[in-house]
């Protein structure tokens, strides 16, 4: 079986799989769309061009006919982001959304192995962050425990992750704990983790404001000042001049993109 797209080694069962996504998406690419989305990717996009409405339709033909269970579609979706294809790494993401309430453990282990390797851009990884992983802790699937070691994975994608996570439980867990978590982060030297720190605490601040304003103060002169600068976003002059030193001397980033922009298939809803 020629698959044109594959870079992973497939058994019998996922080739065919793999060969349906593959005939549906090289009848629907669209240059033009390819070209308009290319903007909201500054780290690169390899990409169809494929609407949000067909790929949901993909989505359900593809689980009618093969009717795939969820261990099967964790595995699945490794060799559908290794593919660099932005739509494939969206139709991987809308298939285990929508089957949130079956998770399994396999889920957790497949994603982790999933973002070391493959995952290519912060909407895919933010997707995981906000829609997946904390179906995971809702479920008693892995406690907050099981992502220590994702703060110090190779992967940029999977220490924005382990940040972005932490959204979910900003009102469900001790600052404390979730401030300790994320200390290992303050010294990351990425963008992306950056942002993703950054929004964390900010979204954090709004829950516990002291805490974190004892705590931003404290890594003030060591921590990016990109992190400082996205945490403080919210804050009003007042607060803002006690972090003045590490912001004044940052570059005014762009507005981060997962919060002005969204981009092609970054969430299905469903």
């Amino acid at each position: 079986m020629t698959l044109l797209t594959a870079r992973t080694e497939l058994d019998p069962r996922q080739q065919e799989i793999f060969k349906f996504c593959e005939a549906y998406f090289f009848a629907h690419e669209n240059p033009a769309l390819v070209n308009k989305n290319a903007r909201y990717f500054t780290e690169g996009y390899d990409a169809f061009g494929i609407k949000e409405d067909e790929l949901r339709e993909l989505r359900d033909q593809l689980l009618e006919r093969f009717e795939p269970s969820v261990p099967e579609l964790a595995e699945l979706a490794y060799h559908l982001f290794a593919t660099g294809k932005y739509e494939f790494g969206s139709l991987a993401l809308m298939l285990l959304k929508k089957h949130r309430p079956r998770f399994d453990r396999s889920v957790f282990d497949q994603l982790k192995r999933t973002l070391d390797d493959v995952v290519e851009n912060w909407a895919h990884a933010d997707v995981i962050g906000t829609k997946l992983t904390p179906v995971l802790l809702e479920l008693n699937l892995v406690d907050l425990a099981d992502f220590e070691p994702w703060r110090f994975s190779p992967s940029k994608w999977t220490r924005r992750v382990a940040a972005v996570t932490l959204l979910y439980l900003r009102s469900h867990r001790p600052v404390e704990q979730l401030l300790e978590f994320i200390q290992p982060l303050m010294q990351d030297n990425t963008r992306p983790v950056q942002q993703g720190v950054g929004w964390f605490l900010r979204e954090l601040w709004k829950v516990h404001s002291r805490e974190v304003e004892d705590f931003l103060f404290a890594n003030k002169d060591t921590a990016p000042r990109l992190v400082i600068q996205y945490a403080t976003e919210k804050m009003n002059k007042d607060k803002k001049k006690r972090f003045r030193r590490a912001i004044s001397k940052a570059v005014k980033p762009n507005k981060p993109q997962f919060r002005k922009d969204k981009p092609p298939q970054e969430d299905s809803g469903d």
